[in-house]
């Protein structure tokens, strides 16, 4: 799991692998990720843009960005959370996500909300 704050907005991570849809012969690992974003600040935000920046096991980097999460941009006021669940595919059984989200404020003002690092990994390459 990975837990960031930035500016009062909380993001929360948790990972599964999907057995059932990846093929470890085939070099494909499918990884679900949900994601938690509360507004823990006074003010509300609305998430704008997303940047993902996906490791594997072997270096391969890829980033990724676009327009809001699963076609929505959120409008969180205090207090309230949005939860949505995506996935990532791999090449390696092991790998990790981070990134950032760019929040805006009633006022206009923007910042980048932090996706702390998280594992992407089968269960049994935890230990």
């Amino acid at each position: 799991m990975s837990n960031a704050v930035t500016e009062g907005i909380r993001v929360t991570v948790r990972t599964t692998y999907l057995a059932d849809q990846s093929e470890p012969r085939g070099h494909r690992y499918v990884f679900a990720y949900k994601v938690k974003i509360t507004n823990e600040g006074e003010a509300s935000a609305r998430l704008r843009t997303r940047h993902w920046i996906i490791r594997d096991a072997e270096g391969r980097v890829e980033e990724v960005r676009g327009e809001g999460v699963v076609g929505n941009t959120p409008l969180l006021r205090p207090g309230q959370s949005f939860e949505y669940t995506s996935h990532c595919v791999l090449k390696t059984p092991r790998g990790s996500m981070e990134g950032s989200y760019r929040m805006q404020r009633d006022d206009g003002v923007e910042f980048d909300a932090s996706i702390a690092s998280f594992t992407l990994a089968l269960p049994q390459t935890l230990n």
